[in-house]
């Protein structure tokens, strides 16, 4: 079976930093397997869409030397499939509404109060996946066996918003399964998604992917970078910076890559690249890198 691997980023801003380790790691994850990398714009959460940001991160990861294979996949054009997915979840009774907003609840775990159906006078908000009342496990390439009991840990979770957006569980699970995904190479603050997207994969009668979470990359106060919070960019124009970050990225991945051309750098990690070698503990970075 042909690997397939993935990268998809939210056109929420220009990539920085940790955005680069998670593209080169899958890049590679899936290079070294000898198959395709493909590359899906998660643009379904419009509001948070910036303008001109999605050609940002396509023109990066050009100038890194990360070519992907195929079309670039828009979240925001592939609507229908999400309502399909929802209408199958619907019949088999594994979806339900919910009237509950964020000011009435407390804690991370929903307590399933419109599980027996909205009480009366109220009116539906969101749409809600009933989990199963078990545990799910799953072995990932770099933080090992992981166990979880999604219905005590994560609760009933949210699958439509109460705007009338698709949640980001269901549509990335529907999209890797359309896609064929077979290795989701992803940032390590993803991991505890995975049980919830798992029991979605099964509900639908999709394969679950093989998972390896990266070291998630953060600043010098510990915070997790972001392209909405202050993360500079990754370097545009400047050749020089443009090999350095692409050294750090690498460092960060358990490698030693001196500075050359992008593609030649490229070349060496995928020679040297062992996942034993990747470190599953957070990466804290000096102010300068990120």
């Amino acid at each position: 079976m042909t690997v397939i691997g993935r990268f998809a980023p939210s056109p929420t801003g220009p990539l920085h930093l940790g955005s680069l380790v998670a593209a080169a790691g899958s890049w590679l994850f899936a290079r070294r397997a000898g198959g395709r990398w493909l590359v899906r714009m998660e643009d379904i959460d419009t509001p948070r869409v910036v303008r001109g940001s999605a050609e940002e991160i396509l023109a990066a990861l050009g100038r890194y030397g990360l070519e992907w294979d195929g079309e670039v996949v828009w979240q925001s054009r592939r609507l229908p499939l999400y309502e399909e997915a929802l209408r199958r979840l619907r019949d088999e009774g594994l979806i339900y509404d919910c009237a509950c907003s964020r000011a009435e609840l407390e804690g991370a775990v929903y307590p399933g109060t419109c599980r027996p159906g909205i009480a009366a006078g109220r009116q539906a908000r969101a749409i809600r996946f009933r989990v199963p009342d078990e545990v799910i496990a799953f072995d990932d390439a770099i933080h090992g066996h992981v166990e979880e009991h999604v219905g005590r840990d994560s609760g009933d979770f949210v699958v439509r918003r109460a705007d009338g957006l698709f949640a980001y569980q269901l549509v990335v699970v529907v999209d890797d399964g359309e896609q064929g995904v077979t290795q989701v190479v992803r940032g390590g603050d993803l991991l505890t998604s995975t049980a919830r997207q798992i029991a979605l994969q099964r509900a639908l009668g999709l394969h679950a992917p093989e998972y390896a979470h990266l070291p998630l990359v953060v600043d010098a106060d510990g915070a997790k970078l972001g392209k909405r919070d202050g993360a500079l960019p990754l370097p545009s124009l400047d050749e020089p910076r443009v090999r350095e970050t692409l050294a750090v990225a690498m460092r960060i991945l358990g490698m030693e890559v001196a500075p050359a051309p992008p593609r030649e750098m490229l070349d060496e990690a995928l020679r040297l690249f062992d996942p034993a070698r990747v470190p599953s503990q957070v990466i804290a970075l000096p102010r300068e890198d990120h």
